[in-house]
């Protein structure tokens, strides 16, 4: 069934995951994060945190990012090394598929994905060099 959402509404009834680390336990991160539509394998998410979040990787496509309110560094490990992009409410980015990104929004930051699954994690300083 199609049905259309209003993300307002669906982020009301979430809380709001403060002090978000990159070992928070996926149970405690969950909470704050609606599943708004299913696609293909993956879906549509949004959430909102303050904090940093682990590096994660999508190897079946790429991810569309989508702040909706705050601020964040999305930090994008290439193959030159980081590349951080700074973003703000109605600002939206691609993350290619395969690249190891993370999010740090000390002052907080909501955000809507377009993310295909499986999401790999790592919490290595540089995930591309860990096992």
């Amino acid at each position: 069934m199609v049905k259309a959402v209003k993300i307002e509404t669906e982020l009301a009834g979430l809380p709001v995951l403060h002090g978000r680390r990159p070992d928070t336990p996926a149970e405690e991160a969950e909470p704050a994060f609606a599943t708004l539509a299913k696609l293909g394998e993956g879906g549509v998410f949004a959430g909102s945190f303050d904090g940093e979040s682990p590096w994660e990787r999508h190897t079946k496509g790429d991810e569309l990012v989508h702040i909706l309110a705050g601020e964040t560094r999305l930090t994008l490990m290439t193959d030159d090394g980081p590349q951080v992009l700074v973003m703000s409410a109605g600002m939206l980015t691609v993350v290619p598929q395969g690249t190891w990104h993370r999010f740090h929004a000390p002052g907080g930051v909501t955000v809507l994905t377009v993310t295909p699954q499986p999401t790999d994690h790592s919490t290595a300083e540089d995930p591309r060099e860990a096992g």
